[in-house]
């Protein structure tokens, strides 16, 4: 397992689209949190980071189906899934070394934002007057968020040899989960039912976490839409087909 997390991690570091991925992320976060100025926190009255949590998942979902996209397609299409699939591993060891290497690169695109709490931090009156416990759930739920994300990637990037459409599967399975379910629960069809159906959408969770007390919940939550993407690639790897 280890073999092909490193693989993939390497593999992804030596590629200029890699690093074009990354890039695209910091800068766009970059000028959403300090330039632009209906998003600066410059512009506020208060230390506070929610600009980078409430945006970094509209840029996840399109980041990350980026980053998974040639998990298995490249595999596929280069017909070197078959050679991987008769080595001494497993398939679960397989699809684990790709998904967590995937989720490895998530969390060195989002190790660099930490400078934009380190400068928040410095900058409130007086210097440390943020909240601090609401920026560490906030992060924990954006590496969960990359994680469900990573996991519904890698599945689609299973089910074809074309990059482009495992990227484009990725984006709408995500959008759907991370929007769609709200925006459904939102109509009047569903009466005082549609609260209990917004629940399942994903910004639900995402948020709560942000709020500062981190309620294992939805910890779990997340942890389970990432254990049934792996499930279901593990299912679509042993088809072998």
């Amino acid at each position: 397992m280890f073999a092909i997390f490193w693989k993939e991690v390497s593999s992804f570091l030596s590629s200029l689209i890699g690093y074009i991925v990354m890039g695209v992320f910091l800068t766009a976060m970059g000028l959403l949190v300090w330039v632009f100025p209906d998003t600066s926190v410059l512009n506020y009255g208060y230390a506070e980071l929610s600009t980078l949590f409430s945006l970094s998942p509209y840029v996840f979902l399109f980041l990350v189906p980026a980053i998974t996209m040639r998990a298995f397609a490249e595999e596929r299409r280069g017909g070197t899934l078959e050679l991987l699939l008769t080595k001494p591993l497993t398939d679960w060891q397989l699809v684990l070394g790709k998904f967590l290497a995937c989720w490895f690169l998530i969390l060195l695109t989002l190790l660099p934002t930490l400078i934009y709490y380190i400068s928040v931090y410095r900058l409130g009156n007086p210097a440390g007057n943020i909240d601090s416990a609401e920026v560490a759930g906030s992060y924990l739920g954006l590496l969960l968020l990359g994680g469900v994300f990573a996991a519904i990637g890698v599945f689609t990037s299973s089910l074809t040899d074309n990059q482009i459409v495992a990227f484009l599967l990725g984006v709408f399975v995500c959008f759907l989960l991370y929007v769609g379910i709200s925006a459904i629960a939102g109509l009047e069809f569903w009466g005082g039912a549609g609260f209990y159906l917004s629940q399942m959408g994903l910004d639900v969770q995402y948020s709560a976490l942000g709020r500062g007390l981190i309620d294992s919940r939805n910890v779990i939550y997340l942890l389970s839409w990432i254990a049934l993407g792996l499930l279901l690639t593990r299912w679509r790897v042993a088809r072998r087909g």
